[in-house]
């Protein structure tokens, strides 16, 4: 029996549901954060029509990508438009060149700007939260291409991805400890999802760098792909220990080389090789294949049920962050020590504070007050 008789919308019509504009994606120059729908590849190398992936770079290669408050927001729009295509099968989400995936959040911002402002930190979370909030509620997987250091909130914003392939270049951690800020962004929740909780207490504090390797060995992310050439073939980043698991009865894989004049050679040899990301982007697009050949439907399901134990641990300390850092970017406080210290490495030749002082001024019953951060901040060069 026919059923023309029940009204229904044309077969080729298309709601917007989306609520966000893409005036922050139009930007033409750096710091950006930019949009791109690449077509997906099938395995004998022809295009699909019609289908594709979005490729959201964060782009500010002169500052190690570090996103500013503006790429932070495009970000989030980035998301939500990716989200809401229906020729979108998946996201990549990864930085421009192939020295840094994304190094945090923009120390000049930070420095200049949140510092004694703290209901506009409230504001800058309101934000970042929204940028997560499109990842939960996906029905697309997202793809972390990981293609150089990811640091700090780099870290964390990177994490929020379901998925991460890493360049065997890329380093991993935290650095806010050292900075006057916290890994609350994500790294403090998310590696105790995905860590073991002794390996989650250590990386996410201790602002120790772990290679992609050792990254993978903790089951954090994914894969690592080699890109760097030595005549025409890839080879394994020589800084890491890749050819052997264990050496005197401690495990050794992923482990950057021990040895400092050994560590040094072979970052002098890395710079000297050719850095190609083809297989980087294969082993992307081989995963959006993989989800091409899926009900997309299953995998929006299977994507939101799984996220929940990130998505749980990170909502339960949602609300306490926010005021965390509105009352953390005080006046002369560890966040304005660290971030003043970070900005000004050009002035003092360092970009850190002494916080050995901090901790015996402390010790001694001294206040956080302007005679406090002039003692340990470090001095102008002469």
């Amino acid at each position: 029996m026919a059923l023309d008789w029940i009204p229904r919308a044309p077969k080729n019509e298309i709601l917007n549901h989306r609520t966000t504009s893409d005036e922050r994606l139009q930007r033409t120059e750096p710091p950006r954060t930019t949009y791109e729908l690449k077509p997906i590849i099938d395995p004998q190398g022809n295009k699909v029509d019609g289908l594709y992936i979005a490729w959201i770079t964060l782009d500010n290669p002169a500052q190690y990508n570090s996103y500013t408050l503006d790429m932070l927001a495009a970000t989030a729009v980035a998301f939500d438009k990716a989200s809401h295509d229906p020729s979108v099968v998946c996201v990549v989400f990864t930085g421009a060149g192939d020295r840094a995936f994304c190094t945090g959040g923009n120390v000049p911002e930070y420095a200049e700007h949140y510092v004694m402002r703290p209901l506009d930190c409230q504001e800058y979370m309101s934000v970042y939260w929204r940028a997560f909030d499109q990842v939960w509620t996906s029905p697309k997987p997202f793809i972390r291409r990981c293609n150089g250091m990811s640091i700090g909130g780099g870290e964390e914003l990177g994490a929020v991805c379901d998925l991460c392939i890493a360049a065997d270049t890329a380093s991993f951690g935290q650095v806010g400890p050292q900075h006057g800020s916290t890994a609350m962004g994500g790294a403090c929740q998310f590696k105790s999802v995905e860590m073991t909780m002794q390996d989650a207490m250590w990386n996410a504090v201790s602002c120790e760098q772990w290679s992609a390797y050792k990254m993978y060995r903790k089951n954090y992310i994914h894969q690592v792909v080699p890109i760097l050439k030595k005549d025409g073939k890839f080879v394994r980043n020589p800084e890491v220990v890749t050819d052997k698991w264990v050496e005197n009865g401690e495990i050794v894989y992923g482990e950057f080389l021990p040895d400092p004049a050994e560590r040094s050679a072979a970052k002098k040899l890395a710079r000297s090789m050719e850095t190609d990301m083809s297989q980087l982007d294969k082993a992307c697009m081989d995963m959006a294949w993989t989800f091409t050949t899926l009900f997309p439907q299953q995998v929006a399901v299977s994507y939101g049920l799984l996220r929940a134990q990130k998505k749980v641990a990170y909502e339960r300390t949602k609300a306490e962050i926010i005021w965390w850092w509105a009352a953390n970017a005080g006046a002369y406080g560890e966040f304005d020590m660290g971030m003043s210290a970070f900005n000004t490495k050009n002035v003092t030749g360092t970009t850190n504070c002494n916080v050995i002082k901090l901790r015996q001024m402390i010790a001694e019953g001294h206040p956080y007050d302007e005679e406090m951060f002039k003692a340990v901040m470090p001095k102008p060069k002469e």
